[in-house]
């Protein structure tokens, strides 16, 4: 019973819910986390969306078992590795997703449950379609982490900048691109180009000069676009204890821009990972394992909470 909920565990892969937390991003810039329905309301979708990404990660190795046996690494996978019946994982990833619906339209809101049902449709349609087709399979991806801001935003009736769903989209566009980057890297490194056209055909079809590009672009339209969105938010201004000891030419400081070098650094490191430890195949791995990014985001984070809750009321 332990082994077999333990494969169940590797199949929901739970460090994948790192991506759900994008749910908090709208209420936190918003200035609303801390209000109680706000922040239970956002909880409860978080968790939906937890719910929800392992259903389909159930039924993504369901579908993908055949291919997934002939990659280096997938073929480990419990249901590719016949460790997980494909019966029992069908059945948990029904249970998983009718809770998912019934937490997003009876507890949270309508407007976020129709949020869960397109997300559904999204990943159904990247799973039996669009994975086969160059550049949509990346964009479709990319379209999983927006769907999430938009989410939180729905779920904490918060409304939701225009700059960060900007942002939102380029940081999207390097996650997605740059896992394709990786995926590359780690089949030629076991040189295995028939398996690579067997596990995922749209490989094939990425040259490596238009990954690179694409990557370069996504990662300067982040940079931009976030400089452009925590100029807009930030707090400006400070009371008076602030004003007798700030120079003049600080009277009304852009306080969250001084989180701009973090996230420049943030991007740089993985870039770095992408192209010379070629381990962003799984982004939530990287976070976890590439100490230097883990601690900026971190720092990063806790700057941006306290610019946005304490600098105000400082």
């Amino acid at each position: 019973m332990i082994y077999l909920f333990y494969q169940l565990i590797r199949t929901a892969r739970p460090r994948q819910w790192l991506k759900n937390l994008s749910l908090f991003a709208a209420p936190v810039f918003a200035g609303r986390l801390f209000e109680r329905d706000t922040f239970s309301l956002t909880l409860y979708a978080f968790v939906s969306f937890c719910l929800l990404s392992s259903a389909s990660y159930f039924v993504n190795d369901i579908i993908d078992a055949p291919k997934d046996k002939l990659h280096p690494i997938k073929k480990n996978r419990p249901i590719a590795s016949g460790r997980l019946s494909p019966l029992l994982a069908l059945i948990v990833a029904l249970l998983f997703a009718s809770t998912s619906l019934f937490i997003g339209f009876r507890i949270v809101g309508t407007y976020f449950g129709f949020s869960l049902v397109f997300y559904m449709i999204l990943q159904a349609s990247y799973s039996l379609y669009f994975r086969n087709v160059i550049i949509m399979d990346s964009l479709v991806v990319a379209t999983g982490f927006v769907l999430r801001v938009f989410a939180g935003g729905l779920a904490s009736y918060t409304s939701i900048s225009s700059w960060l769903a900007l942002t939102t989209i380029g940081i999207s566009l390097l996650l997605a691109f740059g896992k394709r980057r990786s995926e590359k890297t780690i089949l030629a490194k076991y040189h295995l180009p028939q398996e690579e056209i067997e596990t995922r055909k749209t490989l094939r079809h990425y040259p490596d000069n238009l990954l690179d590009s694409m990557i370069s672009m996504s990662a300067a339209y982040t940079i931009i676009t976030y400089s452009l969105f925590v100029f807009q938010i930030s707090p400006s201004g400070a009371n008076d204890t602030l004003l007798r000891i700030l120079p003049s030419i600080l009277k009304s400081p852009k306080w969250m821009m001084l989180t701009i070098p973090l996230v420049i650094y943030g991007v740089a490191r993985y870039l770095y990972v992408i192209y010379e430890k070629g381990e962003a195949e799984s982004p939530e791995r990287v976070l976890l394992s590439d100490k230097p990014l883990l601690f900026i985001v971190i720092f990063w984070g806790i700057l941006t909470m306290f610019f946005v809750y304490l600098v105000p009321d400082f």
